[in-house]
């Protein structure tokens, strides 16, 4: 028997039906799937669901340290303590907070408590990053995450992200259902002949969605092969060379348009990540470029 498990949240339901047995769910589910309006979903191997886990738990840590990061900049703002020397987080910004001294040993202790937690998180996101750059230098994830990293903007953990979060590339058909379950195609609320967009739904994959994002504001500079660049695709085959080229030319040239014309930043970024992904899934799929 060939077996489909349907999402339930997707599953069409009457308004108003108040009666709930089993044998109505069978025929109920019956007809759905006789006329297609039932929608299956891929469910991960244990192994790989493992992997999905640990790549999350990596990305929870890097939460945490926003958090600490936000906490003590405020703890120190609060009592009229900005640092006005340069940038956050680097050395000498590490250096003058741990030269903060608080008449009040409860603040002072506040301070030390906030920066050691702060210290700990950072030493276990730098651990779990070693670890997963580990994992993806082993079988099977080295070939699609070098395939991954021939494109501007995605190093080992963004191609671990997307690989782990979105699987097979070749059950998408079309670059648009990608798109579709990335959550990055345009809302629409059309009727007769007006048409009317709107934002992206964001229905779909948090994860993936984020880590494609955060790629495309690369493709704010110009086209070109720096030095890591052309490291991570050496040995890599032409053809994702190739698609990668391309996305850099396509993509720097469509946000330079959207900017040129008045749309702000975050809006031609999520247009760049939208296509990326089309980039990425004939990369990916090893097929034309295709609507």
């Amino acid at each position: 028997m060939a077996c489909q498990v349907i999402a339930p949240a997707l599953t069409p339901r009457r308004p108003g039906q108040r009666i709930k047995t089993d044998t109505r769910d069978a025929k109920k589910l019956v007809r759905l799937v006789r006329a297609g309006e039932l929608t299956a979903i891929r469910v991960p191997a244990e192994a790989e669901e493992g992997v999905r886990d640990f790549v999350r738990c990596r990305e929870d840590v890097r939460r945490d340290v926003g958090r600490w990061r936000h906490r003590v900049v405020k703890f120190l703002d609060r009592h009229g303590r900005r640092y006005v020397a340069g940038r956050n987080w680097t050395g000498r910004h590490w250096t003058w907070l741990r030269s903060q001294r608080f008449e009040i040993p409860a603040r002072q202790r506040t301070l030390e408590v906030s920066l050691f937690t702060l210290e700990q998180a950072l030493a276990r996101q730098a651990e779990l990053d070693r670890e997963i750059e580990a994992l993806a230098q082993s079988e099977p994830y080295r070939e699609p995450v070098g395939w991954r990293r021939c494109f501007r903007g995605i190093d080992t953990l963004a191609a671990m992200i997307l690989l782990v979060e979105i699987g097979d590339f070749h059950r998408f058909q079309r670059p648009r259902e990608l798109m579709a379950y990335l959550g990055l195609g345009p809302s629409e609320h059309s009727s007769g002949e007006r048409e009317r967009r709107g934002a992206l739904t964001k229905a779909g994959n948090t994860h993936a969605r984020r880590a494609v994002v955060e790629a495309a504001w690369h493709y704010r500079h110009r086209p070109g092969l720096g030095r890591a660049l052309a490291r991570r695709s050496e040995g890599q085959p032409d053809a994702c060379r190739g698609h990668a080229w391309r996305a850099q030319q396509r993509l720097h040239r469509r946000y330079r348009h959207l900017v040129g014309h008045g749309q702000r930043p975050p809006g031609a970024v999520a247009a760049v990540a939208r296509e990326l992904v089309g980039f990425l899934w004939a990369a990916m799929t090893h097929r034309p470029l295709v609507a």
